[in-house]
């Protein structure tokens, strides 16, 4: 099996002891995929800063192609992140950096190349909602991540265009988050997933609801653990007769793995304020 995430990277600055670690929705889910021995790719946008340098080395060790990236004079993603008893706090950041200024805009010669993979994993931060059609035509399975910052405007939009489609709704009760995962299933995603804090994940395949409470570990960084859960959820269920219940499990028990590393999957290095 071979995925590419196709969108945005950041570094995660923390704020607290000047430390970076590469990040982004995006790249967090080719870093993921490589993690679990699934041959990955990633394709987005890097400024030429030391933190676009840092990830692209870091990417370099890890064996993901970038052959198809695009690099700008600039600032590259940032966010600044602080830490409360192991979890994340984002306080601050630059929306993208460069991306703003270069959005992705898929050439037919990257629809080819995107065309051998079987998915392709986008995400809401990545500014792409006018090119995920793009995706889909080039023959791929497409998975998005609507994060929290979904509206119904977007949902309608995107959802016709998304096979897996990925929520955060820990800010919903059960009911509500059946009641999303339902309206997207309607709009035409094929699965629907909510992660749900504390309270673990849900997942809506059409007929039934199935739920999964988080496992629980002493955490070192929650950075990640979402990208990292859904990840191994859709790996899991593409790879192993799609059953929501396995996937799941295997989402469940990757993520509680990444809550142990620092940053979403380690590779920090000293920045300068």
């Amino acid at each position: 099996m071979r995925v590419i995430g196709v969108g945005d990277n950041v570094v995660d600055k923390y704020v607290h002891k000047q430390m970076m670690y590469p990040g982004g929705n995006a790249l967090n889910f080719s870093v993921y995929a490589k993690q679990l021995g699934v041959e990955a790719a990633y394709l987005g946008v890097f400024g030429n800063d030391q933190a676009a340098d840092h990830i692209q080395q870091t990417l370099k060790t890890l064996d993901i192609d970038l052959s198809r990236c695009r690099q700008h004079e600039g600032e590259n993603g940032y966010a600044l992140v602080d830490l409360v008893d192991g979890d994340r706090v984002f306080v601050g950041g630059n929306h993208g950096g460069v991306q703003q200024q270069h959005p992705i805009v898929l050439a037919p010669q990257d629809l080819a190349y995107i065309g051998t993979f079987e998915l392709a994993h986008s995400s809401i931060y990545s500014g792409m909602e006018e090119e995920i059609h793009k995706l889909r035509e080039a023959g791929v399975q497409v998975s998005f991540d609507f994060s929290s910052d979904w509206n119904e405007e977007i949902l309608q939009k995107l959802c016709p265009l998304v096979d897996y489609s990925l929520l955060s709704c820990g800010h919903l009760p059960d009911e509500g988050v059946k009641d999303l995962l339902k309206q997207c299933f309607s709009y035409g995603s094929k699965l629907v997933l909510a992660t749900m804090g504390a309270r673990g994940a849900m997942v809506y395949d059409g007929q039934s609801y199935y739920q999964k409470a988080p496992q629980l570990v002493k955490a070192v960084d929650t950075l990640g653990a979402g990208d990292s859960f859904f990840t191994a959820f859709i790996l899991h269920y593409l790879q192993n007769g799609q059953n929501p219940l396995s996937a799941l499990e295997a989402g469940t028990r990757f993520a509680a793995q990444t809550c142990l590393v620092e940053g979403a999957f380690g590779f920090g290095v000293a920045y300068s304020a």
